[in-house]
């Protein structure tokens, strides 16, 4: 990947105009915000697998235990 020379962007035009720049940066925040909300999903999700697998064993030991009984 080459480096992004001093008043160009990533494809490697020159930003000539302020709103280009506003432009390209806009996107990049766009794709950081992405980036942290896909990780916040992802982490919500495990501790939902998490708490659905734990109260599921509780379930499960406290039905096997009254079926013993």
């Amino acid at each position: 990947m080459r480096k992004i020379k001093s008043g160009e962007n990533r494809f490697g035009r020159l930003m000539t105009d302020t709103s280009d720049a506003n432009k390209e940066r806009n996107r990049e925040i766009a794709r950081n915000e992405e980036a942290k909300q896909v990780t916040g999903s992802i982490r919500v999700s495990t501790w939902a697998v998490a708490v659905v697998v734990i109260g599921g064993g509780i379930l499960f030991t406290l039905g096997w235990l009254a079926l013993r009984s």
